[in-house]
């Protein structure tokens, strides 16, 4: 698909994967729309690369919905990247034998709640303005990748709701493929592995605990890079053929227990 002269939301796009996602599409030609609740970072990296931010929490539909309106005031709607996420970890129950030391059962909903939730809902809001535009030569009218994460297959000791949210994008994949296919949208998915991102903080116990999940790694030994995530997510974006799939970005790593 021609992505050139198009225009994208990228939730989550102020850092990390979704940064990275922003400047490979405005790279390409795409304005980009950060939709993140990072306004400082959100707004100076909307700037740098001639996008637009707006002030996105995925959990509220009218905020998503303004997301979309900005993008296809820029150039028309094609593309959406979903990478706003957050994760917790906690065991599913305690050590003492209370019911108050259990998992927590709100934090448990807050994770399905911006994961896997506000992905459905961003999906079904730009899906909906993709399929008012008039048909590319090649058929499409748009394509959408979601963030997952091998977590949806490897889930570690303490993340039954990170896990159970990024299993519900992997398995709502090919659904979604297959309602939106009448329409030209294709969806895909990719399943990052250990990415550097600044959620591992600085400095030198931030690099030896990154090492140490390095060894996880099967080749190269080291943590991925958003700019790899992002050329995997121009590539699913851009290749026509490529439709309900899941693809695995993680050096061949397949995580232990804890």
């Amino acid at each position: 698909m021609e992505i050139s002269g198009a225009s994208a939301v990228v939730t989550g796009g102020a850092s990390g994967i979704g940064e990275g996602v922003v400047r490979a599409l405005a790279a390409r030609g795409v304005k980009v729309v950060v939709a993140d609740l990072n306004v400082e970072k959100g707004t100076a990296l909307a700037a740098e690369v001639g996008g637009a931010f707006v002030e996105v929490n995925v959990t509220k539909t009218e905020q998503i919905e303004a997301a979309v309106e900005a993008a296809d005031a820029l150039a028309p709607l094609r593309i959406l990247v979903n990478s706003a996420g957050i994760g917790w970890a906690q065991r599913t129950i305690g050590r003492d034998g209370t019911y108050a030391s259990a998992h927590s059962l709100k934090a448990f909903q807050d994770v399905i709640a911006i994961n896997l939730v506000g992905s459905f809902d961003a999906i079904r809001i730009a899906a909906t303005a993709m399929s008012r535009h008039d048909a590319l030569e090649s058929g499409e009218r748009g394509s959408i990748v979601n963030m997952a994460s091998v977590a949806a297959f490897d889930g570690q000791i303490g993340q039954a709701s990170y896990s159970a949210s990024k299993g519900g994008i992997v398995s709502m994949t090919l659904p979604i493929a297959r309602d939106l296919a009448a329409t030209g949208i294709r969806v895909n998915t990719v399943a990052p592995g250990l990415i550097d991102t600044p959620i591992y903080g600085e400095g030198e116990p931030a690099e030896a605990f990154k090492a140490n999940l390095a060894q996880n790694v099967l080749f190269p030994k080291r943590l991925g890079s958003a700019s790899e995530l992002a050329s995997m997510t121009v590539e699913l974006l851009t290749n026509s053929f490529m439709n309900g799939e899941v693809v695995r970005v993680d050096g061949g790593a397949r995580l232990p227990p804890k």
